[in-house]
């Protein structure tokens, strides 16, 4: 066993989990074909866990699988892009609406303080990318309907192969902010319309940044 052996436990499951964070990391690029006896040598398992694991990746679009080629880092088009941020905007609008009409005080309160973080972070990408997750999937608990939550999820496994190029374009962290702004205004004005019109906007404005 290597000094990165795994435990045990869930062995596929961690394997998935190590190598998601490659794909998020740009380790593994989009495109690229993954090494199975190379990944395994790595991590010191054999090839069936991470052959289950990379079932796991397939399955969450992250991973495509090639008849008598292996397994491929997955390349979203634009197509697809657009789809998922189409899918985000339906199912967020709506949990933004649902927030700002059922959400307790100390619940907005909550949303406030990480959009505060999230200012606060404009000139770090990635804790500017990690606490707007942070906010998205704060608000979606608020709403609290975890078969939303699953969908989205998934979805944003796979814009995460893509989120971090947008935010490279110029200006885009602080339109992303002021969108944001007007978010959390109309969620603490408790205007569900309004709330879910900002969050549609945002995505609208965050997949014409990505593509």
């Amino acid at each position: 066993m290597s000094a990165t052996a795994l435990a045990p436990r869930a062995l596929y499951e961690e394997v998935a989990e190590r190598l998601r964070q490659r794909i998020f990391q740009r380790e593994l690029e989009a495109g690229s074909w993954i090494d199975e006896l190379k990944i395994a040598e790595e991590l010191g398992i054999s090839r069936t866990p991470l052959r289950e694991a990379l079932k796991v990746l397939a399955a969450e679009g992250l991973v495509t699988m090639k008849v008598r080629r292996g397994a491929y880092v997955t390349e979203v088009s634009e197509k697809d892009l657009s789809d998922v941020y189409h899918l985000l905007a339906l199912l967020e609008s709506d949990a933004a609406g649902v927030v700002a009409q059922r959400a307790s005080d100390t619940q907005l309160a909550g949303l406030q303080a990480l959009h505060a973080e999230l200012e606060a972070a404009s000139d770090d990408r990635d804790r500017f990318f990690a606490i707007n997750e942070q906010f998205h999937m704060q608000l979606l608990e608020i709403a609290d309907n975890r078969w939303r939550d699953q969908m989205v999820a998934d979805l944003r496994k796979v814009m995460k192969l893509n989120r971090h190029h947008s935010l490279f374009k110029t200006g885009r962290i602080s339109e992303s902010l002021a969108e944001h702004r007007a978010i959390v205004q109309a969620l603490v004005q408790r205007d569900a319309a309004l709330a879910a019109q900002r969050m549609r906007e945002h995505f609208r404005s965050g997949l014409e940044a990505a593509v």
